[in-house]
């Protein structure tokens, strides 16, 4: 008799605690809008502008200082690197001791050391190759004496091809640093 007064009981309880927890009235708030916390990560809309072109007027340049400009970008070397290296060759010390000396003649002058590497290999790996080799490029050229202000580097790993072809001289050329002037 008393497990069945205990079931009994237990039954009741149950029952008890389950009639005082349901909610009279409805509970749920309407949504306010609430504004996203500043620490979530940016994943609000992006607001796009459309921007109308506009001529822009230069400044004229002076006929010499154009012509160092034109001269110092048709003059800035290539330099290029072996298979799974970024180590620099004595060719590409030679070729970035001439750009070092074209660099120190104007010192106004911005480049972009852009590191680039041949198709083989996965883009992860070709786009951290290509910026060792950048950085190798760069890192030369400040402790020739040039400003780091005044390169940047970037990487392109296999997608700007020198030469298209599939066999070991397309890939050779490939395997490169350009050095390109941003800025007079």
């Amino acid at each position: 008799m008393e497990s069945r007064a205990t079931r009994v009981f237990l039954v009741l309880s149950c029952v008890t605690f389950m009639a005082s927890g349901c909610a009279k009235n409805e509970m749920v708030k309407k949504d306010e809008g609430v504004a996203p916390a500043a620490s979530t990560p940016a994943k609000a809309p992006v607001k796009t502008e459309v921007v109308q072109e506009q001529s822009v007027k230069q400044a004229p340049v002076a006929e010499s200082t154009a012509g160092q400009y034109e001269q110092m970008k048709s003059e800035l070397n290539k330099i290029y690197f072996d298979f799974d290296s970024f180590k620099l060759s004595e060719p590409a010390r030679s070729s970035l001791a001439k750009n070092a000396d074209l660099l120190k003649k104007d010192s106004a002058e911005k480049v972009r050391i852009e590191g680039n590497c041949d198709e083989r290999g996965s883009d992860e790996y070709n786009l951290a190759l290509g910026e060792k080799r950048a950085k190798a490029a760069m890192q030369y050229l400040v402790t020739s004496g040039i400003p780091a202000e005044r390169l940047s580097v970037i990487s392109y790993g296999k997608e700007k091809p020198a030469d298209p072809g599939h066999d070991e001289a397309a890939w050779a050329k490939n395997r490169r640093d350009e050095f390109v002037v941003l800025s007079k």
